[in-house]
């Protein structure tokens, strides 16, 4: 196996466990995002639904990585989903908690651009 293809089973492993996390304790998770409207129940609703989105299409990706099938779909899909959070979150951010944009930004960003250098270093 490649260190690129090494790597981006790391990350995907980080990705499933992110979204297990979020799934099972959503306030937790996005009090410091979100503010107090993570407390609410039906907004827990929809973050479940991310960690679900990120368990799936990660998972996805490193069921392909193991079966040596490509990833770079995989890859692109993950840039795009954190790039739809980065930009759900600027939109919102006059009632997000101060300093949640900039982070969601760093973060989300940087997770897109992991996935896209990944993206482009993986031989298939």
């Amino acid at each position: 196996m490649s260190i690129s293809r090494a790597t981006a089973g790391a990350l995907l492993t980080l990705r499933v466990g992110y979204g297990v996390a979020l799934i099972a304790a959503p306030r937790r998770l996005t009090l410091r995002w979100l503010g107090p409207a993570a407390e609410d129940a039906p907004l827990q609703v929809a973050l479940r639904a991310l960690g679900a989105r990120e368990v799936i299409l990660h998972g996805g990706a490193l069921l392909a990585l193991m079966r040596e099938e490509p990833i770079r779909p995989w890859l692109a899909a993950s840039a795009v989903g954190d790039l739809t959070d980065v930009l759900a979150t600027a939109a919102g951010r006059r009632r997000l908690p101060r300093g949640s944009t900039p982070a969601t930004v760093a973060i989300g960003g940087g997770a897109a651009l992991a996935s896209m250098a990944l993206t482009v270093a993986v031989d298939a």
